[in-house]
């Protein structure tokens, strides 16, 4: 095997972390992807190699098969060293480190949040998304206050959250989720830096508005809401020739016909 392996979704922000760390060194076409359609069940070979996990990305390498999104970043910013994306010294490392140990709980809040069905539990959802943002607004006001990312330039953290940010496009489309000027300051330069970035531009957010409206029907992963026989996640017809999704994610779901996953007539 020449090259390393990726098999990813290309929609997944796990995936995307990956390709914006590749990309700042400039050896985005030093690794290989390869894409999978979690519409369908895996195919033998990857569950093969995968040791049975459904979990993506992974990576296929010379030495044997890795997986978390995380244990990948780090391993390809060792593998590819120049330019360093981590932190040099054990102090800024560590406290890039602690930035990025609270990104799982801020992912988590923003996807309870766009695959719920409660509208009563709407309010505390927000809210719950509201004291993610706040934490990460106090740990940079602490850490950098008058910067623009953690340290001096877009960093590991940064590959880290992007994808997330990104993904929260479908908060302000299905929630109506804004983020309020006031007293998110800091946390709110530093998402309009991350997301400007040119290393960060993948995925749009019309492709993830119209690639996640089933988790804001509450079917994850390629599952399939009620009544629907086609997930929004598969590759045809292509998102951008699908019309955009209903916003209100709590009246009654679009047909496959209506999602333009199928053809009229």
């Amino acid at each position: 095997m020449q090259k390393p392996i990726v098999h990813h979704i290309p929609v997944c922000p796990f995936s995307q972390r990956l390709e914006i760390l590749l990309t700042l060194k400039g050896k985005r076409d030093a690794v290989a992807f390869s894409v999978v359609d979690i519409t369908r069940p895996r195919p033998p070979e990857l569950l093969q190699f995968s040791g049975g996990s459904t979990a993506l990305p992974i990576l296929e390498t010379a030495d044997g098969v890795l997986k978390e999104s995380l244990v990948i970043l780090r391993y390809l910013d060792e593998t590819f060293a120049e330019p360093p994306i981590a932190r040099a010294t054990p102090y800024e490392r560590a406290v890039e480190n602690m930035l990025i140990a609270m990104e799982g709980d801020f992912t988590s809040s923003g996807y309870r949040l766009v695959m719920n069905q409660d509208e009563a539990r709407r309010a505390a959802l927000h809210d719950a998304v509201l004291a993610q943002y706040r934490r990460l607004d106090a740990f940079l006001t602490t850490h950098n206050p008058a910067g623009t990312f953690l340290f001096e330039h877009f960093g590991l953290a940064e590959a880290v959250f992007t994808p997330m940010f990104v993904r929260f496009s479908f908060l302000a489309y299905f929630e109506d989720f804004e983020l309020p000027a006031a007293g998110f300051e800091r946390v709110l330069h530093w998402r309009a830096a991350c997301l400007a970035h040119p290393a960060a531009q993948q995925v749009s957010s019309e492709e993830v508005v119209k690639a996640y409206y089933d988790y804001a029907r509450g079917a994850g992963n390629g599952a399939l809401p009620a009544g629907r026989a086609r997930s929004s996640f598969v590759f045809e017809p292509h998102w951008r020739g699908r019309p955009w999704p209903p916003k209100d994610k709590y009246s009654p779901g679009a047909t496959d016909m209506e999602l333009g996953l199928v053809a009229a007539g």
